[in-house]
């Protein structure tokens, strides 16, 4: 990552970061693709458990992995600082608290899976096909932690595509292992949708064990020395990466279980409307990737200079993100909206469920624009190590606007199911014009000042 000083060199600053980032992103959604492809090939069961514990880990670990993802604008901001030691101390603590939390959530999934389980009223063989799922998931908790902590201090130094490689080579020993644990092929046990989450926990030791390779051995990370004298460990720091990390993690949480409250509220209409809109979700989220990417390079890029005191330079990384983010999510809805048809014709061979799901796709171009905003927006923040009132907003947009909205317009006017759609734009939008004003607030007010008295 090197200084810039037009924003020419910004956008292209933004790409190099950007690219290798969706890319991993792409990979990551990828591992969830081929453990609920292959389990489908396997049974309809085995395919309804593997959704069902994703469904139900998916929010834990996006959560998490939101609070361990804070040690990358703390590390960035010491490396524009130029203070090697903090940058390695931060990351040091940030592989302390993944061994702590990963620890936690296994304890707390012994004590309350079952229970949760129970309580959704599921078959028998779909409820142990999730279960055994999840357990198969808990070994590759550890790793997978210990690596979101190492991928956000290599993408502090700027080296995304370190991360993206990484993956890429992880791609075929995923796809391996669930075809053999999945099917029972070469050998391997026959453990049906179970085996998807083994398969996916070997990938993740695979994943960290290239990781820790890389740091300790290449440069620039190996002169960081993060796994050096482990013993000194401040409960000060651990506070820091928390305080930050928290909100963030609590914001993820519950963006990700509001939609999954709006799949739950959404059961009481037929089986096409629930199809199909899961399948425009899917092609949502798969969209999604983008804008998210450009986030996560934004908040490293902001939280350099920022640490930097390039104030001027933060912000105008903070509004191309911004902009880059509206213009994407623009063009990719377009085309969405005019190839609606062809697309849903991807998930279903039914008439009826292709219809809505198209019909569904006319709001995604709205729904992506202000999630864009909102996305970037809250990314930019990050960066300047704004998230607690950020946190507020979020949480007041998704669940006192989004879901009441939706919920009033899906069951009280003609729009029915659409109004739930209706209702997300409509929260989105509130919390990218909320975050935006905060944004402005902080750099004209905040950082502004700051800078005007060190000059004095």
């Amino acid at each position: 990552m090197n200084q810039t000083f037009t924003i020419k060199e910004k956008t292209k600053q933004i790409f190099v970061l950007l690219i290798p980032i969706l890319i991993t992103q792409l990979g990551m959604f990828s591992m969830v693709f081929f453990n609920t492809i292959m389990s489908g090939k396997y049974n309809s069961s085995d395919l309804a458990g593997v959704a069902i514990g994703s469904s139900i880990w998916s929010p834990i670990f996006l959560g998490i992995s939101g609070i361990l993802l804070a040690v990358s604008p703390i590390a960035a901001q010491h490396f524009g600082e130029k203070k090697s030691y903090e940058v390695s101390s931060v990351v040091k603590h940030g592989v302390f608290l993944s061994v702590i939390i990963a620890a936690v959530v296994i304890i707390l999934g012994f004590f309350f899976l079952d229970p949760i389980l129970d309580k959704m009223k599921l078959p028998i063989r779909v409820q142990e096909t999730a279960f055994d799922y999840l357990v198969g998931l808990c070994y590759g908790l550890l790793p997978l932690f210990i690596f979101n902590v190492l991928r956000s201090f290599i993408y502090a130094l700027g080296k995304t595509r370190v991360v993206m490689v990484i993956l890429l080579l992880a791609l075929p020993l995923n796809f391996f292992l669930n075809y053999v644990l999945i099917f029972g092929n070469w050998g391997f046990p026959e453990l049906g949708g179970a085996g998807a989450g083994y398969a996916t926990s070997i990938t993740y030791w695979a994943i960290l064990g290239m990781t820790i390779f890389i740091v300790k051995t290449k440069d620039p990370f190996c002169s960081y020395q993060v796994f050096s004298n482990m013993k000194g460990i401040s409960w000060e720091k651990c506070k820091e990466i928390l305080k930050i990390g928290v909100p963030m993690g609590l914001s993820t949480f519950f963006e990700t279980s509001m939609f999954a409250v709006v799949t739950i509220l959404l059961s009481k209409f037929n089986v096409t409307t629930i199809a199909a809109y899961q399948s425009a979700l899917n092609i949502v989220s798969f969209l999604y990737m983008i804008p998210i990417s450009i986030s996560m390079a934004q908040t490293v890029l902001v939280g350099y200079e920022v640490g930097a005191r390039r104030y001027k330079d933060a912000k105008q990384y903070s509004w191309l993100g911004i902009y880059l983010a509206i213009l994407i999510a623009f063009f990719t809805g377009i085309l969405l909206v005019l190839f609606r048809y062809q697309v849903a014709g991807f998930y279903s061979n039914e008439a009826a469920v292709i219809n809505l799901t198209a019909n569904f796709l006319i709001f995604a171009l709205f729904f992506q624009i202000c999630d864009a905003v909102q996305a970037t927006a809250q990314a930019a923040l990050r960066g300047y190590k704004d998230v607690n009132l950020s946190f507020i907003m979020t949480l007041f947009a998704y669940w006192m606007i989004c879901l009441p909205v939706g919920y009033l317009l899906a069951n009280f006017s003609s729009l029915g199911a659409r109004g739930y759609w209706i209702g997300l734009t409509v929260g989105l939008l509130a919390a990218g014009i909320a975050l935006s004003i905060r944004l402005i607030y902080i750099q004209k007010r905040k950082f502004v000042d700051v800078e005007i008295k060190e000059v004095v």
